[in-house]
């Protein structure tokens, strides 16, 4: 007996909806606990002073005090606190997403089948077009960060899993960053070396830091050389270099969200413009061109 899609909706968003109450209420004020208590061992870093004789550690002390990090970095918690004001707005932008979603995946046949009445409109030349676009650049969109989403899980379980054993705290909170950067292709895993080596040094000296060190090259060369090409570079083949500039241009031109969507744009470009095709994508059904169009 097939069960109806509506009723595998209903279970699958009100089992979501129980989840989300229930990280609401339980999780979240856990991890903003341990949120709180890993930037303070990051401040106390700055804040303490330090009894090292390693000449090049007060080397570096000393040029922190000279330097105006220190209003830089308040700088930086005070485009943090506006970012946090507009919490609100992106809970709402959330929200409506989520109900949209819902009568999407209810009236998803009537969905479709109203959307194919403009295929054969009198229009139907740019319609057309339309369709092909937007179905490739989904397609390879859900293929490259389908990717992607994979290696992060990875990254973040071995790396989780390594802070666990060197004896870390809050590793919630650890693991949802890493998670966060993981999402960047390649320079994601190197950027989380920062705040991590931070950490480290504040609550176990340098001996922490190599450690932090050596694991973070460790979790980027499994990353170039078993899972980018087991998972990404089976489908885009980019070579490193391409990379790195992909991501420099696209956050330039959007921002943060640049360093996420910006290599599977540049996927999408390199299959439309019979460059490169992408592994993995659907085949698209074909579409009868109207000859009036011409």
């Amino acid at each position: 007996m097939k069960i109806p899609t509506i009723v595998i909706v209903l279970l699958t968003y009100a089992l979501v909806v129980f989840l989300i109450y229930l990280a609401i209420t339980k999780y979240v004020p856990v991890l903003v606990n341990q949120t709180t208590q890993m930037i303070n061992s990051v401040v106390d870093f700055y804040q303490s002073p330090h009894t090292d004789t390693n000449q090049v550690l007060q080397f570096i002390d000393q040029y922190l005090e000279k330097s105006n990090l220190l209003s830089q970095l308040q700088n930086g918690a005070s485009m943090i606190l506006r970012y946090i004001q507009d919490i609100g707005a992106v809970g709402l932008s959330f929200v409506m997403s989520f109900i949209l979603s819902f009568f999407f995946m209810i009236e998803k046949k009537q969905m479709a089948d109203f959307s194919k009445l403009f295929l054969k409109s009198d229009f139907d030349w740019f319609f057309q077009d339309i369709y092909y676009f937007a179905n490739k650049f989904v397609n390879t969109f859900g293929v490259v960060m389908e990717a992607q989403f994979f290696i992060a899980v990875v990254n973040t379980v071995i790396t989780t899993l390594a802070l666990a054993i060197i004896g870390f705290t809050q590793l919630p909170s650890l693991a949802i960053m890493i998670f966060i950067l993981s999402l960047v292709p390649v320079a994601g895993v190197i950027i989380s070396c920062i705040p991590l080596s931070f950490i480290a040094y504040s609550q176990g000296g340098l001996n922490d830091v190599i450690y932090i060190l050596a694991l973070i090259t460790i979790v980027h060369l499994f990353e170039s050389y078993v899972l980018n090409p087991k998972f990404m570079s089976s489908k885009t083949e980019l070579p490193i270099f391409y990379t790195f500039v992909i991501l420099l241009v696209s956050e330039r031109l959007f921002g943060v969200w640049g360093l996420i969507v910006g290599i599977p744009v540049f996927t999408f470009f390199l299959d439309v413009l019979k460059v490169k095709p992408i592994r993995g994508l659907k085949r698209l059904p074909n579409v009868k061109k109207n000859s009036s169009a011409e």
